[in-house]
């Protein structure tokens, strides 16, 4: 059996990759493991359990709750929430672990389970390692040591975190949002109720689009993966400008009030920018990752900011932040980190804390999030190669190389083997469009030669 947790969870098509049976015996699995290492010592464990609108969330959550409730561990119930409202409810009602069934920005078939630590935290790989490891060896016909009588789980609706979560992101915020105009795309997701609510009591007029959730809408032609309707409606309404989540709203887009996007690497560097003025953006520090625009790098250098980039991935932007203590980090996707106010990236919390500095400043998110110029970027992926040997050609280095030095300080490559796919992804910055695109041409050549 291959690895059953990915980069975020454990994710597959609803009832074929992920079922009711696997749910079920991670939970209890998770339950043991956790148990076992000491994390519910002394105590009665509980756990906070939410979800997003999608169809399978329903039968997959009563597998999770059955799972977690058999191993004697109390269940709060907290129904359809984002994913960083289940993180932040986890660490503000002191439960032991918390879990979100999504499968975030995916298809509407797709759905993911994803335990969440003490605090509202990821599991760190050990730990996951363990728990698919307990999950196999019962899975295989050894028997579960499970409670019986007053020792089983009880579970209850904790229909207070709704409430809780929208104080908790209005209390953020350094100043409120009266005179705005924003419109707001929930994918038809779990921050569906989350969202409207925080803009209006932060003083917003809003205007919701994508608020519907029917349990087979989610993602579907809305959201931050598809920005044309948050645009046109943004025209439209007359609008100062608009935000687009996720299914489970970690991510948060943006478009301006001509209908022009603002993506996660500007919104970064427009909150930069606020959280340095107002003395918390700590060792005047923002990460980001490696497929973050050159632009922004060009723009925090000229502002005084430095920038630590990592590996693709959310993950290891986060890990990045907590050894070093960091306050804000995040990708172009969108996925923005604001430590000191959750333990993931908070679409929700990411619109509002922007669209405080709009109404702070006075001036308009285009006129802010110029404060980056975007390079143009051309991908290009080259399928059937030895993905293994990027790091190792001699001929591909070279040519590397040659690009570089054509591009000088103004352009940008990268090659990067995919983590699922046997291709290599050829990533081209320059300073104009038809160069990066000619490059990249050339390295993608380069690349089938080479590992072809």
């Amino acid at each position: 059996m291959g690895r059953l947790f990915g980069t975020d969870g454990v994710r597959g098509v609803a009832g074929v990759d992920l079922t009711a049976e696997l749910a079920l015996g991670l939970s209890v699995a998770a339950a043991h493991v956790l148990g076992e290492a000491g994390s519910f010592e002394g105590h009665r464990p509980v756990a906070v359990v939410g979800r997003d609108p999608r169809a399978s969330g329903e039968f997959l959550e009563a597998a999770v709750v059955a799972g977690l409730a058999s191993a004697g561990v109390d269940v709060l119930r907290v129904g359809v929430l984002p994913t960083p409202a289940v993180a932040y409810l986890t660490g503000a009602l002191g439960a032991d672990l918390g879990v979100m069934l999504s499968a975030s920005h995916n298809a509407m078939p797709d759905n993911g389970l994803k335990f969440l630590a003490r605090g509202g935290h990821k599991l760190d790989d050990a730990l996951e390692d363990r728990i698919e490891s307990v999950y196999e060896e019962h899975r295989t016909g050894a028997p579960w040591d499970r409670p019986t009588g007053a020792g089983v789980g009880r579970v209850k609706s904790y229909d207070e975190g709704l409430d809780q979560y929208i104080a908790h992101l209005v209390g953020v915020l350094p100043n409120r949002l009266d005179g705005l105009k924003i419109v707001l795309d929930e994918a038809h997701g779990a921050a569906s109720r989350v969202s409207p609510e925080a803009f209006t009591r932060a003083g917003a007029e809003i205007v919701t689009i994508g608020a519907e959730p029917d349990g087979l809408n989610i993602n579907d032609g809305c959201g931050s993966t598809h920005l044309d309707l948050l645009k046109a409606a943004v025209v439209a309404h007359g609008a100062d400008f608009g935000i687009a989540h996720d299914g489970d709203a970690d991510r948060c887009l943006a478009v301006d009030h001509t209908g022009s996007e603002v993506d996660g690497d500007q919104i970064m560097a427009v909150l930069a920018l606020s959280l340095r003025e107002r003395g918390a953006l700590r060792s005047d520090t923002l990460v980001a990752t490696v497929m973050s625009n050159l632009g922004l790098k060009l723009a925090m250098e000229r502002e005084g900011i430095h920038l630590v980039q990592t590996a693709v991935g959310d993950r290891y932007v986060l890990e990045s932040m907590k050894e070093h203590g960091f306050a804000l980090g995040g990708e172009q996707s969108g996925h923005v980190i604001v430590l000191d106010h959750a333990t993931t990236g908070d679409g929700t919390l990411t619109g509002l804390l922007l669209a405080a500095r709009v109404a702070q400043t006075g001036r308009s998110l285009q006129e802010l999030a110029a404060v980056m110029d975007r390079l143009p970027q051309v991908l290009i992926n080259v399928p059937d190669v030895d993905k293994s040997r990027v790091g190792t050609s001699q001929p591909l280095a070279t040519a590397v190389s040659d690009a570089e030095a054509e591009l000088g300080e103004t352009g940008r490559v990268l090659l990067r083997p995919s983590g699922t796919e046997p291709l290599v992804r050829v990533m081209v910055e320059a300073a104009d469009i038809e160069q990066a695109r000619a490059v990249a041409g050339r390295l993608a050549d380069a690349v089938k030669s080479a590992l072809g």
